[in-house]
C-alpha cells in the first residue's frame, strides 16, 4: 500500500540519505537491522506492507 503522506515520504528520504551517508548498500543495512532487503527497499520508496 503506497502511503502518500508527508511523514512517510520524509521518512523514506531520510532513510535513503542516512544509508548512503554511511556507505551501506540496502543489503548491508538490512543485515545490520535484521530485516530483508525488500523491507529496506520498500521503506526507501515509502511503501507500507499493510
Amino acid at each position: 500500500m503506497k502511503m502518500g503522506n508527508d511523514y512517510m515520504e520524509g521518512f523514506a528520504m531520510r532513510l535513503t540519505q542516512l544509508r548512503k551517508k554511511k556507505g551501506y548498500t540496502q543489503a548491508q543495512l538490512a543485515e545490520k537491522i535484521g530485516v530483508s532487503n525488500k523491507s529496506v527497499s520498500r521503506g526507501e520508496r515509502g511503501i507500507s506492507k499493510s
